[in-house]
């Protein structure tokens, strides 16, 4: 889209628009630059999300606000600010600020998108067939294979050197559609790189916690190389396209060593952010782990407690059985011969008389 800026210099606009194009300021940056696709696109996304979220709300369920604040704000949100601003506008006027934009494009949006779970909001909100019907997409072949975390570093990695050290950077630049869909394309591998190392939705194959901080640890040199190479390159990316946009305010080779810097130093910056990201959900997820055990240890030893106290009882209803009646001592019964009364063992007055006469 062009649009005018007030300033003094004035330039032509990338895609060969009519309307002059000033030096890039702070304010230009913040000036909207809509566009149709985009901003529909991300309005329906967040409408859609927040109404989630209500139906949670309605059905009595809760849904973390921190989670709801990070998909919207710093994940679609830092999508806008580098698509529906005057960032969007210079992003094929200056490789600095297309360098920002790639860098909020496929590393820090994307981290907050996977944060807001919006894939496990949609498994608590939708009905039965449909959540059964997103589970089995969830955990199809396809997506186990583009989830795979090597598969996705890979991509992850070799995309920026394809587009910059090819002719497919001079083509985005010259091509809006082509454009575009570069735009598309970091976002989403973005997306892939980022979820299963961060993301809280439940994906198939995720790797445990010390697996996941080495990949991100192992992606950080690709960056410190790129940035490297495109600020010590001696030719300039895009070949003349940029020298062919006669800005009288920039020059070509200061900007691509500023545009290196940006891409060297945004990469560490997010590289340190994530592993220390991972290791504090590495450390809950320990702590979680370590209540589960005790639980279920609890529940053990109340088992036990339960049989023994139950063996106990059992023990002493069957002794209560056995245990003789009265004060404990055998009950005395007559013998035979008193039981009779027909006999005297020692005599008496009565018998001895009988037995003398």
């Amino acid at each position: 889209m062009s649009v005018r800026f007030p300033g003094d210099a004035v330039a032509v606009l990338a895609h060969g628009g009519e309307d002059p194009l000033p030096p890039l300021r702070a304010a230009s940056l913040f000036h909207l630059d809509l566009d149709p696709l985009f901003t529909t696109t991300l309005a329906v996304i967040a409408i859609v999300y927040l109404y989630g979220v209500l139906r949670l709300e309605r059905r009595g369920d809760r849904w973390p606000v921190l989670r709801t604040v990070a998909f919207l704000v710093p994940g679609l949100g830092g999508i806008a600010s580098v698509t529906l601003t005057g960032v969007g506008t210079y992003d094929d006027t200056l490789l600095s600020v297309h360098m920002v934009q790639h860098m909020v494009l496929s590393m820090i949006a994307p981290i907050f998108l996977a944060l807001g779970a919006p894939v496990t909001l949609a498994l608590r909100t939708l009905p039965p067939g449909a959540r059964r019907a997103l589970l089995s997409v969830v955990h199809s072949r396809v997506v186990k294979i583009w989830t795979y975390p090597l598969f996705a570093y890979g991509l992850f990695v070799v995309t920026p050197f394809i587009l910059y050290f090819t002719g497919l950077y001079r083509l985005t630049m010259e091509n809006d559609l082509v454009h575009q869909l570069v735009h598309i394309h970091f976002i989403g591998v973005g997306c892939l790189f980022f979820w299963p190392l961060l993301g809280l939705d439940p994906l198939p194959g995720r790797w445990p916690y010390p697996g996941r901080a080495l990949l991100m640890l192992l992606s950080t040199p690709f960056h410190v190389v790129l940035g490297l190479t495109v600020m010590q390159s001696t030719v300039l990316l895009g070949g003349d396209y940029y020298p062919s946009l006669h800005l009288d305010w920039a020059n070509p080779w200061t900007d691509q060593r500023v545009a290196g810097g940006i891409l060297w130093a945004g990469g560490e910056v997010v590289s340190v952010t994530v592993l220390a990201v991972l290791v504090v959900q590495w450390i809950r997820q320990s702590e979680r782990e370590a209540r589960r055990v005790d639980r279920q240890l609890d529940r053990q030893e109340a088992a036990a407690n339960a049989r023994a106290a139950a063996s106990a009882r059992a023990a002493a209803g069957t002794a209560d059985a056995a245990e003789p009646s009265g004060d404990g001592s055998p009950e005395w019964t007559a013998p035979w011969w008193e039981q009779q009364g027909g006999y005297d063992p020692i005599g008496s007055r009565d018998t001895q008389g009988a037995t003398s006469r």
